[in-house]
């Protein structure tokens, strides 16, 4: 009998449900995935956005690490607390050899966060970027059982593309709770002195060449992510794609608004994410030009944390987890169906 332990499907339901509730991108992004992916990255969403409400909105902030950290050391003993976020963890990092080192670096730039790290260069802010959002694609690629260095590089780089995307759309919201993560070389080089803006931010167009530097930045990952996709199994590279293309297009949406993100939040149209969705549902033989590029300096932590983890072997228990997804995709078909059913009626 496998100590692998099993995924339950009430446990799944809940952090589906915090998926679709908290970010409709990768929600969107997500329906291109195939179940046996689709339902493992919904168990890690879950788990970082329990981590990340935990410490940003629950107060008790360092606190708050420390039982993130001790429910980790929990999850990779196999005696996870009886919640569903920690019950579904603990079968996914069993399932998919998800090695510690990568929480533990995404803990630790949660813990950046509380203690109001500042982030002098783009080096800097980018270092950030590779443990809340890096370690995340970092998961994403051994999900999909990729775990070489070239696609697991390429997956590294998406994460933090995704995330100076998200840096650029929320500088004003960010703001307003006394945060700041542009880089504050890049803000004296425009005239910007960043603690009397973040006392008062206002939108500018010096403020503006500061975010459209930055959504340069991410663009130029995006491109290095885009080869990566070759990498990846065939049924895995829509969903990628999705979130490659929907993430930049949040970026893409700031520079449209002339990169004001502090009187404005920047939106994709339905339309438009409808469109993107079918991009990259297309774009499924991308050029690999940019596959082998060094890998970014800030996500090397990531990569030796993966190479330090062996790979799982293979368990009967996984064909009972990939039959339990395959089941949950049939529920989600019926359902959908159903509610076509009811809304042509």
């Amino acid at each position: 009998m496998s100590d692998t332990p099993e995924l339950l499907e009430a446990d799944l339901a809940v952090c589906r449900a915090s998926l679709a509730h908290h970010s409709r991108t990768f929600h969107a992004a997500s329906l291109l995935l195939p179940p046996a992916v689709r339902a493992p990255a919904t168990v890690l969403y879950g788990f970082c956005r329990l981590a990340d409400d935990a410490v940003d909105v629950e107060g008790g902030r360092r606190l708050a690490l420390t039982q993130l950290r001790r429910r980790l050391d929990r999850v990779f003993e196999g005696r996870p607390q009886p919640v569903a976020a920690d019950r579904a963890l603990a079968a996914v990092v069993a399932q998919f050899g998800i090695p510690r080192g990568l929480l533990d670096l995404l803990l630790e730039g949660l813990a950046w966060d509380v203690d109001g790290r500042r982030y002098e260069t783009l080096a800097e802010l980018q270092d950030y970027a590779a443990r809340v959002a890096g370690s995340v694609g970092a998961m994403m690629s051994l999900l999909m059982r990729t775990r070489e260095p070239d696609a697991l590089a390429r997956a590294c780089d998406l994460g933090v593309a995704m995330q100076l995307s998200n840096i650029a759309r929320d500088v004003g919201e960010d703001a307003r709770m006394g945060r700041l993560y542009l880089p504050r070389d890049w803000m004296r080089e425009a005239g910007l002195d960043a603690d009397a803006w973040l006392a008062a931010p206002t939108f500018s167009p010096a403020l503006a060449g500061v975010v459209q530097r930055l959504l340069d930045a991410a663009d130029v990952l995006y491109a290095r992510a885009g080869a990566g996709v070759a990498r990846l199994p065939w049924g895995c590279r829509p969903g990628i794609n999705a979130a490659r293309l929907l993430y930049a297009a949040v970026g893409h949406e700031v520079a449209r608004a002339g990169g004001d993100s502090v009187s404005r939040r920047a939106v994709v149209p339905g339309r438009r994410k409808g469109w993107l969705l079918v991009q990259a549902a297309l774009r499924l033989r991308p050029f690999t030009r940019l596959l082998r590029q060094p890998v970014l300096p800030a996500c090397a932590p990531l990569l030796a944390a993966v190479a330090s983890a062996p790979a799982p072997c293979a368990r009967p228990a996984a064909e009972a987890v990939l039959e339990l997804f395959a089941r949950l995709e049939q529920q989600d078909r019926c359902a959908t169906q159903r509610r076509w059913g009811r809304s042509v009626a």
